[in-house]
C-alpha cells in the first residue's frame, strides 16, 4: 500500500493553480486547491500531514503574511514558495522566516523533488510527535491499556481519535476484556479527567431503585426519601458516566435515558427543575446489542443514540501474542501487592498460557497470573492443560473453569477469608464451601484466616 501523499496549494491565478493541479496529481498526491490563502489557513492544523505550495505575490493575504499566521500554530510544517523573479529577494526573507524552499515560477522539474522530501521531512515530525505523545501517556497519570497486537493498536487508535470529543460511546466486549478499563483510559486521559469517573452497573441495581440512582431524588419523592438525593448523572458532572451492562436496563427507564442524552439535562424523581448536564456517556455491553434491537428486547432510537462511536474490545483468545505481555504485567503488580518475589515465566508455561482459550479473557488471565506469584507456581502451572483448545472444551467446562478462577481470585484478594470471600462473590457461605470442595481449594494455600 502506497503512503498517503497530500498536497496543498494556494495560487490566485486560476490557470496556474489547474496546471500545478494536474501535474501532481498525476504523480500519485491528494491534492487541495485554493486561491486565497485565508480559507487555506482555516483548513490547516497541527494534524496536517502533507506540505504547502504557495505563491509569494497575492492579493488580501501574501504569502509572508500566510507563513508568520501558520508557524503561530505549527512551525515545522513545510511551505514551499513559488515566485516570480522580481519577488525572489521576498522568497530569500521567506526562507529566513522558516520556509522549506522557493522556486520561481514556471514550474521546473526539481520542485517535485523538492516537495517529495518536505513530504518525507513532514512524516518523521509526525512520526516523532506521535512516538513523543505515546511516552507521554505512558508516564503520566492514570491507567494503561496494554497490546501491541494490530486489533489492540487500532482500538488504542480510535481511543485516542475520540478522548477530547464530546461524543458518547458504546463500548462491546466479552465478559473479562476490560471495558470498565476502557472507559476509565478514555476518562483519564482526557480534559475531563479533573473530574469525577462515575460507573454503575445497570444489571446490579433493584429497579424501583436505579432511577433515583441515576436521576436522584428530591426529599418526599417516594417512600423512605427523608432526604434529597444526589444522582450519578449530576455526581459526574464535568466528567464522565459509566453505564455498565446497558443491555439490563429496562425499557421504561430507556426512554428516560433517550430523553436526558438528547436533552443533556436531568430532573430528579419528584422535582420539576432540570439540571443541565455537562457529561460524556460511555455504556457497555456483553452482548450485540443490534441482536436485541432485532429482537425488540432494546429500543432501537436509544441504540442509535449510544452508537455514535462504538468501540469494540477484542476477546483474548483473538490476540494471544499479547498474553505473554499482559502476563508478566499482572505478576508485576500481583508480586507488589502480595510482597512476594517475581516467579519467572518458563518457556513452558508461556507455551501452556498461549495454548489455552481464556474464556474469561483478561480478567481469566490475571487472576492467574496473581495465583502464580502467590502460589509459588506450583499450582498455577498444574491448573493448565496444555492439551485443551477453544473447540475440545465444552460449554460446561469453560463455565466451571472461569468460575474456578473467580473464586482463586476472591480467596486470594481476602488472603484466604471466607467471610470477604463470600462478601465478594455475592454468596453464602454453604455454596463458598461446596464449590471449593468441587476445585480442590483450601483457605490455607492463600495464607490468613476467617
Amino acid at each position: 500500500m502506497t503512503e498517503n501523499k497530500t498536497l496543498l496549494i494556494i495560487d490566485d491565478e486560476p490557470s496556474i493553480l489547474d496546471a500545478l493541479k494536474q501535474l501532481f496529481e498525476i504523480e500519485g498526491y491528494e491534492v487541495h486547491c485554493y486561491t486565497n490563502a485565508a480559507p487555506a489557513l482555516k483548513k490547516l492544523s497541527r494534524q496536517f500531514q502533507g506540505v504547502v505550495l504557495c505563491d509569494i505575490n497575492m492579493p488580501e493575504m501574501n504569502g509572508i503574511e500566510f507563513l508568520e499566521q501558520l508557524t503561530q500554530f505549527d512551525s515545522e510544517l513545510p511551505v514551499v514558495f513559488l515566485t516570480g523573479y522580481a519577488d525572489v529577494e521576498v522568497a530569500v526573507k521567506a526562507i529566513q522566516k522558516g520556509a522549506y524552499d522557493f522556486f520561481e515560477k514556471p514550474v521546473s522539474e526539481p520542485l517535485l523533488d523538492c516537495i517529495e522530501r518536505a513530504l518525507d521531512k513532514r512524516r518523521l515530525v509526525m512520526e516523532n510527535r506521535a512516538l513523543k505523545a505515546q511516552v507521554k501517556k505512558k508516564s503520566a497519570p492514570g491507567v494503561r491499556i496494554l497490546g501491541e497486537t494490530k486489533q489492540m493498536q487500532q482500538m488504542l487508535h480510535l481511543l485516542d481519535a475520540i478522548i477530547d470529543t464530546p461524543a458518547d460511546v458504546l463500548i462491546e466486549g466479552e465478559t473479562g476484556t476490560g471495558k470498565e478499563l476502557v472507559a476509565r483510559y478514555l476518562h483519564d486521559h482526557s480534559e475531563r479527567s479533573k473530574h469525577n469517573f462515575v460507573a454503575i452497573n445497570c444489571g446490579a441495581i433493584p429497579e424501583e431503585l436505579i432511577e433515583s440512582e441515576l436521576f436522584g431524588a428530591k426529599s418526599g419523592a417516594y417512600t423512605g426519601a427523608k432526604e434529597s438525593r444526589e444522582g450519578k448523572f449530576s455526581f459526574a458532572q464535568g466528567g464522565t458516566l459509566f453505564l455498565d451492562e446497558i443491555e439490563a436496563m429496562s425499557a421504561a427507564l430507556q426512554v428516560k435515558l433517550l430523553r436526558v442524552l438528547e436533552e443533556r439535562s436531568v430532573t430528579p424523581v419528584g422535582s420539576n427543575i432540570s439540571i443541565a448536564l455537562d457529561i460524556r456517556v460511555v455504556a457497555a455491553t456483553k452482548v450485540e446489542l443490534h441482536e436485541l434491537v432485532e429482537q425488540g428486547k432494546f429500543r432501537s432510537d436509544l441504540y442509535y443514540r449510544l452508537n455514535l462511536v462504538k468501540v469494540k474490545i477484542p476477546p483474548l483468545r483473538s490476540r494471544k501474542a499479547d498474553i505473554p505481555l499482559l502476563y508478566k504485567h499482572f505478576s508485576s503488580i500481583a508480586a507488589t501487592r502480595f510482597h512476594k518475589p517475581m516467579q519467572p515465566i518458563s518457556p513452558e508455561l508461556e507455551s501452556q498460557l498461549l495454548a489455552q482459550p481464556w474464556p474469561g479473557n483478561v480478567r481469566e488471565l490475571r487472576n492467574h497470573a496473581e495465583r502464580h506469584i502467590l502460589l509459588g507456581g506450583a499450582m498455577s502451572d498444574s491448573s493448565i492443560n496444555p492439551t485443551w483448545s477453544e473447540d475440545t472444551l465444552s460449554l460446561a467446562e469453560k463455565v466451571s473453569y472461569y468460575e474456578q478462577s473467580l473464586i482463586e481470585e476472591a480467596l486470594a484478594q481476602s488472603q484466604g477469608s471466607i467471610k470477604e470471600a463470600m462478601s465478594l462473590l455475592q454468596i453464602p457461605r454453604k455454596t463458598l464451601y461446596d464449590k471449593m470442595n468441587k476445585y480442590g481449594l483450601n483457605r490455607t494455600m492463600f495464607a490468613g484466616g476467617d
